[in-house]
């Protein structure tokens, strides 16, 4: 059990852990932290957080987990706000969608080596709406949380911030942090800036807004994630740069070759490139 939770971002991520962790009672007190006071009188409102401060060295004081919810790029300031006031007590974990830079910016804090107590994480799972106002205490369950320790990171470490997420109800896996900013790269970064994108070549449309009054399911769905937070969503393609550019690369690849069939009027290719996408779907997810 965490006696006391220091959670820096108190948003959904943030907030959706402090309420699952109270509701499986796996925490005692849990205090917030950001540059928002009103922010976090909110969260104290809802019932998500006990206290807060907008001190971050007060905030980390008798905490024996501190959370990282924040934009990738605020997780480095804040780390160099708190670093000499970290102990062996505390075991710190951040919730970023891109590792290699976290392990990097945790690295150039702590003077060239990761700490044993910090276990890099991303729990891989959200909504559409940011802030604590759409903080749920089910969010994580069922879903794979992942963490990437380095080889500094010690296994009691690990095995604290695995209890608190399967505390949760979801599924924690170990990886690479390469493998991991691969595959999140394919399969959760290139979705969102795909959906932006749409979102953005439609509203250029000579029909200006009307077009999106004929939006189907289907556009409502793939477009859905175009509501997230930009600011976390910038940081992520920024952090995971090179990932994310050989992902798109793969994926325009594709698009020029899809272009290319309909305008040959290829229907074999067509439909049998559409067949292998549906089963290949059908068959994992």
């Amino acid at each position: 059990m965490i006696k006391r939770l220091c959670i820096f971002g108190v948003g959904l991520i943030g907030g959706s852990l402090a309420l699952s962790l109270r509701k499986a009672g796996y925490v005692g007190e849990v205090v917030g932290c950001s540059r928002n006071a009103e922010h976090l009188q909110k969260a104290v409102e809802l019932g998500v957080i006990d206290s807060y401060t907008l001190d971050p060295v007060e905030a980390v004081k008798g905490a024996d987990m501190v959370l990282l919810a924040v934009p990738m790029r605020a997780i480095k300031p804040v780390l160099e706000s708190i670093v000499d006031y970290i102990n062996d007590d505390m075991v710190i974990t951040d919730a970023g969608s891109a590792k290699g830079a976290v392990i990097k910016a945790v690295e150039e804090v702590f003077g060239g080596t990761a700490p044993h107590n910090f276990v890099a994480g991303h729990p891989v799972a959200g909504r559409e709406k940011s802030g604590v106002e759409a903080a749920i205490d089910d969010l994580f369950m069922d879903q794979k949380v992942v963490l990437t320790p380095t080889e500094d990171t010690a296994p009691y470490s690990v095995g604290r911030v695995k209890n608190m997420w399967e505390a949760t109800g979801a599924i924690v896996e170990l990886l690479d942090e390469k493998q991991h900013d691969d595959v999140l790269a394919a399969t959760s970064h290139l979705p969102h800036i795909l959906a932006y994108s749409l979102v953005n070549t439609l509203s250029k449309s000579e029909y200006g807004d009307d077009v999106f009054a004929f939006a189907a399911g289907g556009f409502k769905s793939f477009s859905r994630i175009a509501s997230s937070d930009p600011v976390m969503w910038r940081d992520i393609c920024l952090e995971n740069k090179d990932a994310i550019l050989s992902a798109l690369n793969k994926y325009q690849q594709d698009l020029a070759e899809l272009t290319q069939l309909i305008d040959d009027e290829d229907e074999e290719s067509i439909e049998a490139l559409f067949e292998h996408a549906k089963s290949t779907r059908d068959r994992n997810i």
